[in-house]
């Protein structure tokens, strides 16, 4: 039985992603790779986050979610989350819009081009359980991938 892990996405097969690993025996999060270069300009107001695939899907129980993170070295380069964490929902796996394929949102606060070479690593994922109120009754279906949660 598959409690939770990492698989190629859909259209990355043959892209020679690497699925992420801890490093240590103690670490919380499996760190993640770039899945092909991208670079990240210096933020501008009103700029968009820069994208970047990771080629990655994950699954997990439906009590579970996983959280992208920046890593810790992130901020001193300038490289900042766009979104703080990311919050992936079980149901994201596998779904028909994207196939659960993941990617990280970064903005560039550095005064120069950030290049991200494929293979750097670029954050982390942490799987975690979650709780349900007393009075929950959501019973919504996913329609589609990223940004999909409220339509």
């Amino acid at each position: 039985m598959k409690r939770r892990g990492f698989e190629i996405a859909k259209g990355w097969e043959d892209k020679e992603i690497n699925l992420p690993v801890r490093k240590t025996k103690f670490s919380a999060g499996y760190d993640v790779e770039a899945a092909e270069d991208v670079v990240i300009p210096p933020y501008k107001p009103g700029q968009k986050p820069t994208l970047i695939p990771t080629g990655l899907k994950a699954y997990c129980q439906d009590d579970e979610w996983y959280m992208l993170a920046n890593r810790s070295s992130g901020p001193k380069k300038g490289f900042v989350m766009a979104n703080g964490i990311g919050v992936i929902d079980a149901d994201y796996y596998g779904n028909d819009n994207n196939d659960g394929h993941f990617y990280f949102q970064y903005f560039n606060f550095s005064y120069n081009d950030l290049v991200i070479k494929k293979g750097d690593v670029i954050g982390q994922v942490i799987f975690q359980k979650y709780l349900l109120a007393d009075d929950d009754a959501a019973n919504g279906i996913r329609m589609g991938g990223f940004g999909s949660t409220d339509k």
